[in-house]
């Protein structure tokens, strides 16, 4: 919009001149503005449509400060990183590249398990859930870089220029409407007197000429402001285009954050010994889940207990039957990746029958699919009644 309002400005500027007759009433308009608020002086009214443009022009500033302070929020909570990557932004340099938090997390829980042992079940699952939450910072850092620019920078050039040369052309407006309301009170003074003495003819010509000037540069000025209140249009144009830009690097953003904590989840979910059982029932019934939950429900992979309690041998597989009743049958909601031998793969939207064994984890069922058969979490899956 920017480039349009100054060459529209300067081409109705040029085939418009100021006479020097009419400065001599020009000094009447702050006297013009004090009788105005005080009703003692008649004001020259706008029309209709130029009075929607400057609501909506208005309204349009008004939104777009909001929303830009509060995207800038949400990139960065810190108020002081806020107000230095401004400076920087006002002095033209370069904003330093800042550690975000999923970063710094990632090196205290690295650093800590260098410290109480990286060989231990802690000190493993520190550096796995360190490197995600590296992951996840190098994320965030990619998702403030793009939302920046295609739209912070948008909404910032929209207001810094556009709007600044539009509130200049209508504070121009406001000093000529001031300037036209005060020539209409002199010449009326002007013919007040005339009615008493013929000497005031030369004054109510005059006062009908600085009439006329006062006219034509209102006219001019409202030409002016009119064509940049209608290019409040293409400004809508481009921040409904930039809007979706930031909606996409937002769904980017936390896609990859999704897909680096289910990876975690599914690592961690390998590590034996990790977890220690619980004192839940050994066999818990199985309960129908709701499909609309299940399928809005992020799936989650528990730990990987053994089929048989502490202390006893595991189970092999080969030697499981599935219990005289208890089968039930369960439809998979999402791929899953089986991580040993001893699990069975998934794929989404199959059929499989699955069953629940003492001394199992709650979180864990044996799945049968044809004359495959393993362990699968219980996550993963819509238990059918």
């Amino acid at each position: 919009m920017g480039g349009w309002c100054h060459e529209s400005l300067m081409a109705i500027s040029h085939a418009w001149i100021v006479r020097p007759e009419a400065r001599s009433c020009f000094f009447s308009a702050p006297q013009e503005f004090t009788e105005e608020k005080f009703g003692q002086a008649e004001k020259t009214e706008l029309d209709a449509h130029f009075e929607n443009l400057l609501a909506r022009a208005d309204s349009t500033k008004n939104w777009t400060e909001k929303i830009l302070r509060q995207t800038e929020v949400l990139l960065q909570p810190n108020p002081s990183a806020r107000v230095e990557e401004f400076l920087y932004e006002k002095l033209d340099r370069k904003v330093p590249s800042r550690v975000t938090n999923g970063e710094l997390l990632a090196q205290y829980m690295a650093d800590a398990a260098s410290e109480l042992g990286p060989t231990t079940p802690y000190g493993k699952t520190l550096i796995k859930v360190a490197e995600a939450e590296k992951q996840l910072g190098a994320a965030e850092r990619d998702f403030i870089h793009t939302a920046s620019i295609s739209f912070l920078t948008p909404l910032r050039n929209f207001l810094e220029g556009d709007w600044k040369t539009i509130s200049k052309e209508r504070r121009l407006l406001q000093n000529r409407r001031l300037d036209l309301d005060a020539c209409k009170a002199r010449l009326k003074k002007a013919k007040a007197a005339e009615a008493k003495a013929t000497l005031w003819n030369d004054e109510v010509d005059k006062a009908e000429q600085e009439l006329r000037v006062a006219q034509t540069e209102f006219d001019r000025q409202a030409e002016v402001t009119r064509l940049l209140l209608e290019g409040i249009s293409s400004t809508h144009v481009n921040h409904l285009r930039c809007l979706h830009e930031f909606v996409k690097s937002q769904t980017t953003y936390y896609a990859q954050c999704y897909r680096h904590m289910l990876d975690l989840q599914k690592q961690l979910g390998r590590f034996p010994g990790t977890f220690v059982g619980t004192t839940e029932p050994a066999s818990p019934p199985l309960s129908s889940t709701s499909p609309t939950t299940a399928a809005a429900t992020m799936p989650v992979v528990p730990s990987v207990a053994s089929l048989a309690p502490p202390g006893e041998a595991s189970l092999c597989l080969e030697e499981v039957a599935p219990p005289a009743s208890g089968t039930r049958k369960a439809r998979v909601l999402y791929d899953y990746e089986a991580a040993d031998s001893s699990e069975l793969a998934l794929l989404a939207d199959e059929l499989i029958t699955v069953y629940s064994l003492p001394g199992m984890d709650p979180d864990w069922l044996i799945g049968e699919r044809g004359n495959k058969k393993g362990k699968v979490p219980v996550t993963y899956l819509e238990l059918l009644s």
